[in-house]
């Protein structure tokens, strides 16, 4: 049992990175940056985006954008932290 936790603990890890660079991606796109059309930034944005926009658009769906600002990356990140928490804190030290 403790090596499924301590496997689930590195997906988040890996989630989280992932959230990561799709929101800074995302920042650099929007400002001009770097430029869209480039096939590795294509590549990179388009594995983010398959990534994380199915769980954006569950958490839009409850809090939609306010003021233009998309505040689910934000809520995202926050759910992952706590899923690493609880699995570390609570979880964890009772498996044996």
């Amino acid at each position: 049992m403790k090596p499924i936790i301590e496997v689930l603990l590195i997906i988040l890890d890996f989630y989280w990175f992932v959230i990561m660079v799709s929101v800074v991606l995302s920042w650099l796109i929007n400002f001009n940056v770097i430029n869209s059309r480039n096939e590795v930034v294509r590549a990179i944005w388009r594995i983010s985006y398959d990534l994380t926009e199915p769980a954006y658009r569950v958490i839009r769906r409850v809090i939609p954008p306010l003021g233009g600002i998309d505040f689910s990356p934000f809520i995202l990140l926050l759910v992952v932290y706590l899923l690493q928490r609880y699995l570390t804190g609570y979880v964890l030290p009772f498996v044996p």
